[in-house]
């Protein structure tokens, strides 16, 4: 399946500019040559991460996300992965990914369990408590983890042991951890013999600017495709078969000891 990461940049408390330039980013992915399968959102990317504002600016019950990105999704026949919002759920605000099917139909929604201290999510946000797993078409079994997860490798693990042969991972991940964002990549892609598909964000916001870097990484942990540091499409081409060969050369799913690992 043909993809494309929406590498973007995110205006800081201003959903309105966000949604309209994403429409724009979407329907130029689709302009290309190669059209895409399947497109990619970077995360947080209707408000950003204001999160003073936070309860103010959040989608309530994602309404306006979901009939955006599942209108967009029918019209177009694409899979849309929607990187991740800030939703409002009653008094609460998630960091939250919906996912449409090439009808318009949601076949996920994963709100972030793992919320990053060292920007204070957890004053502002509630963390989610369900891993999410879905399928795509073609025998595509996908998994969803949103930035600060990928430094839990037992999440990952858990969804390629539930049959993720993808994980997407939309971020907004800053300078200077460019070094930390690449290699736990490749490790998440290597160890699970998984695709990762990562869509960060560009741009500065406050006093902290994103450096890009969007990655499709094959199951092998080779590159398919990496980004800049500015706004761009990043496209790939995703192949289950290849999944299912590289754990079969290697099998390290066989080969576990669960019940030697004590983990709490």
């Amino acid at each position: 399946m043909n993809i494309s990461l929406i590498q973007s940049y995110i205006a800081l408390g201003d959903p309105d500019a966000n949604f309209a330039h994403l429409a724009e980013q979407m329907d130029k992915a689709l302009q290309q040559e190669t059209k895409p399968d399947i497109l990619v959102l970077p995360e947080m990317w209707n408000t950003g991460y204001a999160l003073d504002q936070i309860h103010e600016l959040a989608d309530l019950n994602g309404e306006r996300t979901h009939t955006f990105l599942s209108t967009f999704a029918k019209k177009n026949q694409v899979h849309v992965v929607g990187g991740s919002i800030a939703e409002k759920v009653e008094d609460r605000v998630y960091n939250t990914m919906y996912v449409f099917n090439r009808e318009g139909r949601q076949t996920a929604k994963y709100s972030k369990i793992h919320l990053f201290c060292l920007m204070e999510e957890e004053k502002h946000l509630t963390a989610g408590v369900e891993t999410v797993t879905f399928e795509m078409e073609d025998g595509l079994f996908a998994g969803a983890s949103i930035c600060y997860d990928i430094r839990f490798p037992e999440l990952s693990r858990s969804l390629a042991l539930a049959g993720a042969k993808v994980l997407f991972v939309p971020a907004e991940w800053p300078n200077p951890r460019l070094h930390h964002w690449r290699t736990l990549l490749s490790a998440r892609a290597i160890e699970n013999q998984m695709y990762v598909v990562a869509c960060n964000r560009v741009g500065t916001s406050g006093d902290t600017t994103f450096f890009g870097h969007s990655m499709i990484i094959d199951p092998w942990g080779e590159i398919v495709a990496e980004g800049g540091e500015d706004e761009e499409l990043i496209s790939g081409y995703l192949d289950p078969e290849l999944t299912d060969s590289v754990r079969q050369r290697i099998p390290v799913f066989e080969d576990r000891n669960p019940h030697l690992y004590k983990l709490d």
